[in-house]
């Protein structure tokens, strides 16, 4: 190996995390902060948190709203054709066949 190229190792690097855990490993880092760790991941605890599902739900009931407006006023539209349609006389097209 080469020297003077590698980072200085400390074998005994704090992490700390936004729970208000520490531990030690090996890093190249001195100290480290993370937000999420074994002690408090849902993973690992087993007790859920709610991340942004209140943005969720709120787009969701936009988009459930949305569709309900565009099928009423297809709809009224579509009443209006009906309407205009029995107005209209409807050909009928009939085939003969010419094998007799």
């Amino acid at each position: 190996m080469k020297k003077d190229i590698h980072p200085t190792y400390y074998p005994d690097a704090k992490v700390t995390c936004a729970c208000g855990a520490s531990f030690t490993v090996g890093s190249t880092a001195e100290s480290t902060h993370v937000e999420v760790c074994s002690k408090c991941h849902p993973f690992f605890t087993g007790k859920e948190k709610m991340l942004d599902t209140a943005g969720r739900v709120d787009k969701f009931k936009i988009r459930m709203d949305a569709a309900k407006k565009f099928k009423e006023v297809k709809k009224s539209k579509g009443e209006e054709i009906k309407k205009e349609e029995k107005k209209k006389p409807v050909k009928k097209l009939v085939l003969k066949d010419n094998a007799k």
